[in-house]
């Protein structure tokens, strides 16, 4: 199953809130979009109103923000190491602009990849999105208009493990439980970082568990190549 050199993948996770705590503190203009959106929803969630469902803006790019990107290289052979850098920030500019300078630094002309899990459906078109409405340059590296689907060097490892079959998803503490990997859900899951960001107003541990979600997901694209899976004691933050 390997695609490219396990050195040249960059693995990355990214965590998103909805633009303001609550529902109240959008605009006319914003509450009226947001109404037509969560319009298509509420179908799906009985005794739900728009007001309520606002904390789901989070995974709309229109309607959230990212606040933090973090991302692990895999070096060596005998052990394998993994290096993570992470870009946090209240100031969403800030975190892209970080993870854009890097991204370049990183590509510098050799073929490089991304790897993610569910990457294709949410965390690449999400970071595009918001690095345009942001006004910002979009890397090479992410890029796709006139590509090939070979061309295209983003790797999914939900996609890696559908072998094929689109009719369902599987989610990254599911998939690393059935392969016997450390789920990262540990602390908080994706469900809770809106509260943690919004009222616990703790960026770090949201940091720290975007962190566990790199590795993880760098552990089973591992495993799904049959190699052997990274030591804890060989995981880097870099700060």
């Amino acid at each position: 199953m390997a695609i490219a050199p396990i050195q040249n993948i960059l693995f990355l996770d990214i965590e998103t809130v909805s633009q303001h705590r609550q529902y109240d503190e959008l605009t006319p203009e914003w509450k009226d979009l947001w109404n037509v959106k969560s319009n298509g929803l509420l179908k799906y969630h009985e005794g739900e109103t728009n007001e309520s469902l606002y904390p789901r803006a989070a995974i709309y790019a229109e309607f959230g923000k990212i606040i933090c990107i973090s991302c692990g290289v895999i070096q060596g052979s005998s052990p394998r190491r993994i290096t993570l850098k992470s870009f946090a920030s209240d100031v969403e500019r800030d975190v892209l602009n970080g993870f854009i300078n890097m991204l370049n630094k990183w590509c510098n002309g050799e073929p490089k990849y991304l790897c993610a899990h569910n990457g294709k459906e949410f965390d690449y078109p999400y970071l595009c999105r918001r690095m345009i409405i942001n006004g910002l340059p979009v890397p090479p590296v992410l890029q796709i208009a006139g590509k090939k689907p070979w061309e295209i060097p983003h790797l999914d490892t939900l996609e890696l493990w559908k072998f094929g079959d689109y009719k369902s998803y599987t989610s990254l503490n599911l998939l690393a439980r059935s392969l016997d990997i450390p789920t990262p859900k540990d602390d908080i899951d994706g469900s809770q970082v809106g509260a943690v960001y919004w009222y616990d107003r703790d960026l770090p541990r949201i940091v720290s568990y975007c962190q566990k979600d790199v590795v993880t997901v760098a552990q089973i694209f591992l495993r799904l190549n049959g190699e052997p899976l990274i030591e804890h004691s060989n995981i880097e933050i870099k700060s």
